[in-house]
């Protein structure tokens, strides 16, 4: 996605989509692509027909954190429009960064003791529409406080050690607050 894309996206679909807690600043986004370790890869609509790169918002996103030298790949954020979901984007979506050939690591968040139904309700589809779609769970690690499961996918051939180590790589050794993985008994740390 160009620059304009991305602008038009962050104020848009994806404010609508998470939460403001849940969104790298925009600012953080640039400077990672600007250093080359974050892409951000929409499916727009042309006529009947998703295409990539069109100058406007994209029906599905995805975004990938990334850093020279690991093979590994974190799938940050993925979505589809409001009114488009439901439909397989998504899964399409998730169909195209397979077929790149390199590893995935995607993180969704477990569900939370205590919290709202209807919140971990939303939780468990997440976590279903992974495993619907090829990832496998891996281990579970934290991050901003919060229990994530980790899901692979593209990642037989290397050791999960590996895996690990560099899924915590790609957030660099300033992330005091990533631990991967994380024990059962273990609390997350706030940032």
């Amino acid at each position: 996605m160009t620059r304009n894309e991305i602008e038009s996206w962050y104020t848009g679909d994806f404010a609508k989509a998470f939460a403001e807690n849940e969104r790298k600043p925009l600012g953080d986004i640039f400077a990672l692509i600007d250093a080359g370790r974050y892409e951000l890869w929409g499916l727009f609509e042309s006529g009947a027909e998703l295409v990539g790169g069109a100058e406007s918002p994209p029906t599905a996103y995805a975004a990938l954190w990334k850093r020279a030298g690991i093979p590994l790949v974190l799938l940050d954020y993925l979505g589809v429009t409001e009114k488009r979901r439901n439909g397989g984007i998504g899964a399409n979506m998730l169909e195209i960064l397979k077929a790149q050939g390199f590893p995935i690591v995607t993180e969704s968040e477990l569900p939370v003791r205590g919290d709202s139904a209807a919140e971990n309700s939303i939780r468990e589809r997440r976590m279903e529409f992974y495993r619907r779609n090829g990832f496998a769970p891996a281990y579970e690690m934290a991050t901003c406080g919060m229990r994530w499961q980790a899901y692979l996918a593209g990642a037989e051939e290397y050791s999960l050690s590996d895996i690990m180590r560099w899924h915590k790589e790609l957030y660099g050794p300033e992330r005091t607050d990533v631990v991967v993985p994380l024990g059962k008994d273990e609390t997350p740390q706030n940032a």
